[in-house]
């Protein structure tokens, strides 16, 4: 995303297939939820050891599930991408790629993801479709909920959970070890994808998408974010303490709280001049710093 009065256009030069499917689905983008993903790994080896198989898989199957995800939403939303200024300059409206070689991608990345998840075991094989089949429905929420907010943040949610999975074949105990880290990532993602909606009120209007800006106006939406992200802080904490970390786990997220405070000072209704600071910047850094406390908790 660039900046939000202006169109959206390449995330790297260049017109090689590989840098047209990197910008197609955003491939940086991954460093959002990849750390929580990662996080489960952590905290799923206090119970059984990690193998350097398992966390590249881990790695895979989170990559290709994330360019299913996006892909497939690119794919769903090509006509509204194509009559938004924003959006024009996508890879599909703009002609880079066709909707053929959009599925062939997509489609490989299913492929991809659903061996990953069968190699790891049997619990990620199980779940492996139904976690697809939630983050593909994410693409059409925006036409019936102003909620789809939550149903994006729902489906990064998966990652620590299917992290944590992949390590120990089972489920946590307690049961709601990983609903709390889940809880807290939907309400993270809930929350800063309220923020990146407000740049397209007027289009969604228009169009007659759905969100909470739309439902509620930028004031109401900003303050809703404000609650999910205040939310998202407590499931954090009731996390750490409920897996047994300590305090450098604790450290990242007094950080994350600072940014996320940070964040929430950048954006306001009327002024979206920092949103880009205030989506990529804070964002990227907050899932990173409470990985980074739980690695150092875990290797000390």
């Amino acid at each position: 995303m660039s900046d939000p009065q202006r169109p959206e256009g390449q995330t790297f030069a260049g017109q090689s297939l590989l840098v047209r499917y990197i910008n197609f689905v955003r491939l940086p983008h991954t460093v959002f939820a990849l750390p929580f993903a990662l996080l489960g790994v952590i905290v799923a080896s206090y119970r059984e050891p990690v193998t350097w198989r398992v966390a590249i898989l881990v790695v895979v199957a989170f990559t290709a599930a994330r360019f299913v995800a996006m892909g497939f939403n690119r794919i769903a939303d090509r006509r509204f991408d194509a009559r938004n200024p924003r959006t024009e300059q996508r890879e599909l409206p703009a002609g880079r790629l066709t909707v053929s070689q959009a599925w062939a991608a997509v489609i490989a990345a299913t492929v991809l993801f659903l061996w990953a998840a069968w190699a790891l075991n049997p619990l990620c094989a199980a779940l492996a479709p139904v976690a697809l089949i939630w983050i593909a429905t994410y693409s059409y929420t925006k036409r019936f909920t102003d909620w789809s907010h939550l149903w994006l943040g729902a489906a990064l949610a998966i990652a620590p959970v299917g992290g944590y999975v992949a390590v120990t074949g089972a489920w946590s105990d307690p049961w709601w070890l990983l609903l709390l880290i889940a809880l807290a990532v939907a309400c993270w993602v809930a929350g800063f994808d309220i923020f990146y909606a407000l740049q397209d009120e007027a289009f969604d209007r228009a169009e007659g998408l759905r969100s909470l800006v739309v439902g509620l106006g930028p004031g109401w939406a900003i303050i809703t974010a404000k609650l999910l992200h205040g939310a998202a802080i407590a499931a954090l904490i009731l996390f750490g303490k409920a897996a047994g970390l300590g305090l450098p786990y604790m450290a990242g997220v007094v950080i994350a709280i600072a940014v996320i405070g940070w964040e929430h000072r950048q954006v306001k209704p009327g002024d979206l001049s920092k949103l880009n600071a205030a989506f990529f910047t804070a964002n990227g850094v907050v899932s990173i710093v409470v990985f980074l406390g739980a690695l150092v908790d875990r290797i000390i």
